[in-house]
């Protein structure tokens, strides 16, 4: 085989991969439409399913498409994982029907009839056809059959060329001894999986094979466990198309890559089994392009014969596989598919919002326990925490600037805004629980012992802290709009508490009665106190302003101050009563 043979079979092999591609592009376009509305309205019979899958490959000739088709349909939800599967396992019968087109180039006979089945006969024909529907055409289906018409004759003009190209590869020793290691099942497997998850497409590399087997160089030992090979790299696009996606469309690749491993695990033990008690006879004699056909199709009826009764038996794998996370299967819930019904949206968006506030109260709870009572279990748990109100508000705000520009009520507009505004405040508070637990780190690495003077303090803003943020929460949760008005006064309560345990503070260090390095540590957890506390106003003034259909947090507080709100004023006094120190 010299040079100029090397660079027929690339050119040939590069025709025949594009013209697969623009075949199979095309034959999606012309029927994509109605295959996807007949895949919508599926049944969960798997048996349907099943014919279903293998109906739709026929046609758009790629049992890839197929099955990302079908994991994109399990992601949205339109189909359930047990649906899915019958089709996957239809689609790796329906990919069989290229194998045999394909193995039409190799039939050799005299007779007029048979000559006029190859494709070199009929193929020009097609191309002649496409060509006229292509240029001359203004409709589109028409053109998209032009294309169908051509892709099919570059595919066969390719397969004609790569047959041509490796005939030499016959009389080549070293050709034939490297096609005696694929008689071992697992280079034989490897080496199918790994060509076809490099084309992704098993039809390519099928009729790469039966190219090859021109060459008559290729045994039955030696094509079964690549052709086997080739089903379980074809599961690679599938597994591309789950990347990113929901659990359930991960788990539906899964099954197509599990259903091919165990179909070829199942199919080379009862073939090399019956080989060591009977033998064949056949083992070492070449093989054609049509007996690679039948292996393909024997192999992929076989084990769906096997697999389909044990339908339940792939879902419990691929569940196993990829397992139930309460986390992911909350954020489904905000499914771009819901703006068709924004209020759905709206309070799907405040069901798990409330779920965020809870999280970021229990963590700043989890973070004050840890200053007068360390627990490195308990610090471990306030980052974990902190890393899942990042995410919510992470999705949610996501979520919610897309809905907010849809068209909504007037309602369904305020709840949004509120929910917008407010998220920001319980991702800080979370932010703020974080920068406690590590002051309470050092407190403990450093063997820091307050004053029992400073110690009574921190106990007091510590409770005036827990009572607005409990307030603030439930407001929130269940939009109370007379609750809300407590918080301003406690919050400027806590203020005031600030400020005179930091002149406490300093009275202290004057006194010798504290270190410098601890007033550092003493100051950094009342001013993430009292930070909290401004967010948990934020939250309160929000209810407050969307109530009036407004929205202005200096407003609000500033009139107050100013007008001498006699009801603000009571709140204030009762709140410094009760949170005074000495």
């Amino acid at each position: 085989m010299d040079i100029f043979s090397v660079l027929s079979l690339i050119g040939g092999l590069s025709l025949f991969l594009f013209g697969m591609t623009v075949m199979g592009v095309a034959l999606e376009k012309q029927a994509g439409g109605k295959l996807k509305r007949i895949l919508e309205k599926l049944t969960s019979s798997p048996i349907k399913g099943l014919f279903l899958g293998l109906g739709v490959t026929a046609v758009i000739q790629s049992s890839s498409a197929t099955t990302v088709m079908v994991v994109g349909f399990v992601n949205s939800g339109l189909m359930t994982l047990r649906q899915a599967i019958g089709i996957i396992m239809g689609a790796n019968i329906g990919t069989t029907v290229t194998a045999w087109i394909l193995s039409l180039t190799a039939l050799e006979s005299g007779s007029f009839i048979i000559q006029l089945m190859k494709p070199s006969a009929f193929a020009p024909v097609l191309a002649a056809i496409g060509i006229g529907f292509y240029m001359f055409s203004k409709s589109d289906k028409k053109k998209n059959i032009g294309t169908i018409f051509l892709g099919f004759t570059v595919l066969m003009t390719g397969m004609e060329i790569m047959t041509a190209a490796v005939k030499p590869l016959a009389a080549v020793p070293e050709f034939t001894h490297m096609l005696l290691m694929f008689s071992n099942p697992i280079f034989g497997v490897l080496a199918g999986a790994l060509l076809t998850a490099a084309i992704q497409s098993s039809s390519a590399s099928v009729g790469i094979l039966q190219a090859l087997s021109q060459t008559g160089a290729i045994t039955f030992g030696s094509a079964i466990p690549i052709i086997m090979g080739q089903n379980i790299g074809t599961c690679v696009t599938a597994l591309l198309a789950g990347v990113g996606a929901g659990k359930n469309a991960k788990r539906a690749s899964m099954v197509h890559l599990y259903f091919n491993i165990i179909g070829t695990i199942i199919f080379l033990l009862g073939f090399y089994g019956l080989k060591a008690i009977i033998g064949f006879s056949f083992i070492n004699d070449p093989l054609n392009a049509a007996n690679i056909a039948v292996i393909h199709t024997l192999f992929n009826l076989t084990t769906t014969a096997v697999m389909l009764p044990f339908t339940k038996g792939l879902e419990k794998l691929a569940c196993l596989t990829v397992k139930d996370d309460a986390e992911d299967e909350e954020f489904q819930m905000l499914d771009d598919r819901l703006f068709a019904t924004p209020s759905v949206a709206v309070y799907h968006c405040k069901t798990i919002t409330d779920k965020m506030a809870l999280l970021a109260k229990k963590t700043l709870f989890d973070a004050i326990e840890c200053i007068s009572d360390y627990k490195p279990q308990l610090g471990i748990s306030i980052v974990e925490n902190e890393d899942k109100i990042d995410v919510y508000e992470d999705k949610l705000g996501t979520y919610l600037v897309k809905l907010s520009s849809k068209d909504l009520s007037a309602e369904d507009s305020n709840e949004t805004s509120k929910l917008l505004h407010c998220i920001g405040d319980f991702e800080r508070i979370g932010d703020h629980a974080l920068n406690i637990k590590e002051t309470a780190d050092e407190i403990n690495q450093k063997n820091i012992i307050f004053s029992d003077d400073a110690i009574a303090d921190i106990k007091v803003i510590s409770s005036a802290l827990r009572e607005i943020l409990d307030m603030s929460i439930e407001v929130f949760i269940n939009n109370d709009v007379e609750l809300a008005t407590k918080v301003e006064p406690l919050e400027q309560v806590i203020d005031l508490l600030k400020s005179s345990l930091k002149t406490k503070h300093i009275e202290r260090l004057q006194k010798g009665g504290c270190t410098t390095e601890m007033g550092f540590v003493f100051s950094d957890l009342i001013t993430n106190y009292e930070r909290v506390a401004d967010h948990c106003s934020n939250v309160a003034v929000c209810v407050i302003e969307i109530a009036k259909n407004s929205f202005s947090t200096h407003e609000y507080i500033n009139e107050l101050k100013e007008s001498h709100n006699k009801y603000f004023e009571g709140q204030y006094e009762a709140f410094k009563a009760k949170y005074s120190i000495k």
